[in-house]
C-alpha cells in the first residue's frame, strides 16, 4: 500500500513539475513574442511650445486615450474580460501590442488558449451575421465609415451612428478638444480642434477635414476620429477611432513642402493612359515632417504608422488634395533597429551602401503623396474605387502608393528637383523594406500589398537572389521597367473597378514562396524587430 502510495505521489509531481515545465515554456515564446516589438521613447523638444500650447497637450493625451478605448470596443470588446484570463506579464503585453488576443502580424492567428479565429468584421457588424442578409438589409446607411450594425430588439440588422452607439465616450472626448481649443494660440489650430471636436459628436467630418487642410502655422498637431477602414477586413466599410499627437519639425517640412505644387505635373507623367489620370490633385497639399509623441488606437495596433495621408474623403482630395505628415522619429527608429539590419542579412554586400536614411525617407514620404494620385471615381459608369474593390481596396491601394511612391522619386529626378540623386538607394532601400514590411503578414493590408509587389518585381527581373549567398541584388533598368509597368497594372485595376481582377491578382501573386519564407526565418533568428512599441505619454515630455 505505502509503495503504491508512494508511486501515486510520485506521478503528481511530476505532473505538477510538468506543468510548471509547459507554463515557463509557454511564457518564455510569449516573451520572445514581445521582444520583437522594440522598446522606442517618444520623445520631442517641446522647449518652444507656449504655456497654452504644454496645457493643451495634456488634453489631447485624454481624448487620445478615449480613443484608445473606443479602438478596443471596435476591435475586441471588452478589454478588462480578457485581460481577466490573462496571469503572466509577457502574455498582458502582447495583448496590449495587438489590441485583442490575435497576433496582427502572423495573419491574427490566436495566441490565447481557447480563443476562436478573430472576425472578419471585428465587432462592426453582429457576430452571427451572414453577408448575404448585409446585402439584403436595405438601410441606406450601411455602409457608411460611422455606422455600426447591430441587432434591434426584434433581431433585424440595425445601422447605428457611431455618436450614438458610443456617445458617452464622444462627449467626454469632444469636450477636452474644446478645452484644448481655446488654449490655441495658432487660429488654423483653434477652428479646426473646434470643429472636430463637433464632427465626433455629428459623424459629419467633411468640414473639419476642411480645416484641417487650411492649417498651415501650427506646431502642434492632433489628428483624431475614426479614420482607417483596415480593420473591418469583411467589406472594409468601417472606419476605426484612432488619435495621433504631433509636434511639428519646421526645418524640415521647409524643405519639403515645395514638392506639394509638383503633384498636378506628376499625375500628368503617370505610366497609364489618360483617362486614368483624368482627375486633378489639389494643389493645397500639404508636406510636413512631425515627430510623434503619442499613438492610440488603430494606429498604434501592431505595427506602427510612421507616415500619414490624410483626409480619405475623396471631395477634400479634389477640392484640396491631402495632406503627407512624416513622422520622423518613428521613421528612424524603424530604419535603425529593423530595416538597415534586415539589409545587411538580405541584400548583397556591394549593394548594402545604397540602403540610407534619407533614401528611406523619400520613399515613405512619396507613399503617401502617391495616395493623392490616380482617380478616385471610376473610369466608366459610377460610383468610386473604395466602392468597387471593396474588402480589395485598402490593400490594392497600399500597392499603387508604394509603386508610385517609388515612381514619383525617379520622375523629380528627371525633372531636377532631386538634385545628385542616385536612383539606386531608393531603389535598393525600397527592396530592403519589402522585406521589413512582408513580415506584417496577409492580415495586413501593406503586407499584402508588399508579398505582391515582391512577387510581381521578382517576376521582371528588378532583382534577384544569388543562391550561394542568400542575398538580393537589384537590377537597375529593369527595376524600372518593372516599377512602370506595376504602376500601370494597379492604375488601371483601379480605375475600372475590376473587384474580381483585383481579386485574382491577389490570390495569384499575394504569396510568400518557401525559399522568401526561409530568408523572412533568417531575419527573425538573427532576433531583429518586427515592428516598435513605444514609450509614450506626458511624463514622457516631462509634462
Amino acid at each position: 500500500m505505502m509503495k503504491t502510495t508512494l508511486a501515486i505521489f510520485t506521478i503528481v509531481l511530476i505532473t505538477i513539475s510538468g506543468c510548471k515545465t509547459d507554463k515557463k515554456k509557454q511564457e518564455s515564446m510569449m516573451q520572445k513574442k514581445v521582444n520583437e516589438f522594440a522598446l522606442v521613447e517618444l520623445k520631442a523638444d517641446i522647449i518652444n511650445l507656449s504655456a497654452n500650447e504644454k496645457q493643451m497637450l495634456l488634453y489631447l493625451f485624454e481624448a487620445a486615450e478615449i480613443m484608445d478605448e473606443l479602438f478596443w470596443l471596435q476591435t475586441y470588446g471588452d478589454k478588462e474580460e480578457l485581460l481577466s484570463k490573462v496571469t503572466d506579464d509577457a502574455t498582458r503585453e502582447f495583448v496590449y501590442i495587438n489590441y485583442g488576443p490575435w497576433e496582427r502580424l502572423n495573419n491574427n492567428e490566436p495566441f490565447i488558449e481557447g480563443i476562436g479565429p478573430k472576425p472578419l468584421g471585428a465587432r462592426f457588424y453582429p457576430q452571427d451575421m451572414t453577408r448575404e442578409e448585409f446585402e439584403a438589409f436595405a438601410a441606406p446607411n450601411k455602409t457608411s465609415l460611422y455606422t455600426l450594425i447591430v441587432r434591434n430588439s426584434e433581431g433585424k440588422l440595425e445601422s447605428v451612428p457611431y455618436h450614438l452607439v458610443y456617445k458617452e465616450k464622444i462627449d467626454k472626448a469632444a469636450e477636452l478638444i474644446r478645452k484644448a481649443a481655446e488654449l490655441a494660440d495658432d487660429a488654423g489650430l483653434k477652428k479646426y480642434l473646434t470643429l472636430r471636436a463637433d464632427a465626433l459628436q455629428s459623424d459629419d467630418y467633411l468640414a473639419s477635414d476642411m480645416a484641417w487642410m487650411d492649417m498651415k502655422n501650427n506646431r502642434i498637431d492632433f489628428v483624431v476620429g475614426p479614420i482607417e477602414n483596415y480593420e473591418d477586413a469583411l467589406f472594409n466599410y468601417k472606419a476605426a477611432y484612432e488619435a495621433y499627437i504631433l509636434i511639428k519639425d519646421m526645418e524640415w517640412t521647409q524643405k519639403i513642402n515645395r514638392f506639394a505644387a509638383l503633384l498636378p505635373k506628376l499625375q500628368e507623367s503617370l505610366p497609364v493612359e489618360p483617362s486614368y489620370k483624368k482627375e486633378k490633385p489639389g494643389i493645397d497639399s500639404d508636406l510636413g515632417v512631425y515627430e510623434v509623441i503619442y499613438y492610440a488606437g488603430d494606429c498604434n495596433a501592431g505595427s506602427k504608422t510612421i507616415a500619414i495621408n490624410l483626409p480619405n474623403d475623396p471631395r477634400v482630395h479634389l477640392e484640396k488634395g491631402s495632406r503627407k505628415l512624416q513622422l520622423k522619429n518613428g521613421m528612424k527608429a524603424k530604419f535603425d533597429k529593423i530595416l538597415l539590419p534586415i539589409g545587411n542579412i538580405l541584400i548583397d554586400e556591394d549593394q548594402r551602401d545604397h540602403i540610407k536614411f534619407d533614401a528611406f525617407f523619400e520613399n515613405v514620404m512619396f507613399h503617401e503623396a502617391g495616395h493623392g494620385l490616380g482617380i478616385k471615381n471610376l473610369v466608366k459608369g459610377k460610383g468610386t474605387v473604395r466602392e468597387a474593390l471593396k474588402e480589395m481596396h485598402s490593400a490594392l491601394e497600399e500597392g499603387k502608393a508604394d509603386i508610385l511612391g517609388l515612381f514619383m522619386v525617379s520622375q523629380l529626378a528627371q525633372m531636377g528637383e532631386l538634385p545628385e540623386k542616385d536612383m539606386m538607394d531608393n531603389y535598393v532601400t525600397f527592396v530592403a523594406s519589402i522585406f521589413r514590411s512582408v513580415r506584417f503578414g496577409a492580415a495586413s493590408s501593406h503586407g499584402k500589398a508588399n508579398m505582391v509587389c515582391f512577387n510581381y518585381l521578382l517576376e521582371r527581373g528588378a532583382f534577384e537572389r544569388n543562391p550561394n549567398t542568400g542575398t538580393y541584388r537589384v537590377n537597375f533598368d529593369k527595376m524600372t521597367e518593372a516599377m512602370n509597368a506595376l504602376a500601370h497594372d494597379i492604375l488601371t485595376l483601379q480605375g475600372n473597378g475590376d473587384y474580381e481582377g483585383a481579386k485574382k491578382w491577389f490570390a495569384e501573386k499575394g504569396f510568400i514562396s518557401e525559399e522568401l519564407q526561409a530568408d523572412l526565418k533568417r531575419i527573425a533568428e538573427a532576433n531583429i524587430p518586427r515592428d516598435i512599441r513605444c514609450i509614450q505619454g506626458k511624463e514622457v515630455l516631462g509634462l
